[in-house]
């Protein structure tokens, strides 16, 4: 089973975000134009969890990151170790 490259998968959470992030801009701008005004202070405050959104989904991707990594390197290492012993048991 192949394993999606770090590369891959940061660009597809990349994609995402950019996606999530318009949708947002989309949303906030249909809402100015309904002519209700809400005053600053009942509003929350958007760019706080929006960061904090973003704060965690790279929290995310970088667990991922290092599982992948760390799997892969794993992978490789028994690789490794089964070719070294095929040859040596062939040696012998």
């Amino acid at each position: 089973m192949a394993l999606p490259s770090v590369g891959s998968v940061m660009r597809v959470a990349i994609l995402s975000l950019s996606v999530v992030g318009l949708l947002s801009v989309r949303l906030v701008g249909a809402g100015q134009d309904s002519g209700s005004v809400i005053p600053a202070e009942s509003r929350p405050c958007v760019d706080c969890h929006a960061f904090e959104f973003m704060q965690r989904a790279l929290q995310d991707l970088k667990k991922t990151a290092y599982n992948l990594d760390t799997r892969t390197e794993t992978l490789l290492l028994r690789a490794e170790k089964r070719g070294l012993c095929d040859c040596f048991h062939a040696v012998h």
